[in-house]
């Protein structure tokens, strides 16, 4: 009967905090997403039809990579925001 008395209060002191518990937002998914996007390229005055092309190709590349890029990292932050939020 004693065991199981001092049993039970040490279960129930080790319980207990006195220091508060804080959840910590999360960190980011990693450097690439944090990144900032490339810089689209310009053409010369005294460009031709096929360079005019070609730098057309690269900047919708450039450009729909970066969108996909900031597109998950929004999500991501917004599911983390909820998840956070939720758990208090």
């Amino acid at each position: 009967m004693r065991y199981s008395i001092l049993f039970l209060a040490v279960f129930l002191a080790g319980c207990s905090t006195v220091v508060p518990v804080v959840a910590k937002f999360p960190a980011g998914p990693g450097v690439q997403a944090s990144t900032a996007c490339a810089e689209l390229k310009s053409l010369e005055p005294t460009a031709s039809l096929s360079d005019v092309t070609k730098t057309v190709v690269i900047n919708y590349t450039t450009y729909h990579k970066c969108a996909v890029k900031t597109d998950a990292w929004i999500e991501w932050y917004q599911k983390q925001k909820f998840i956070y939020e939720n758990i208090k």
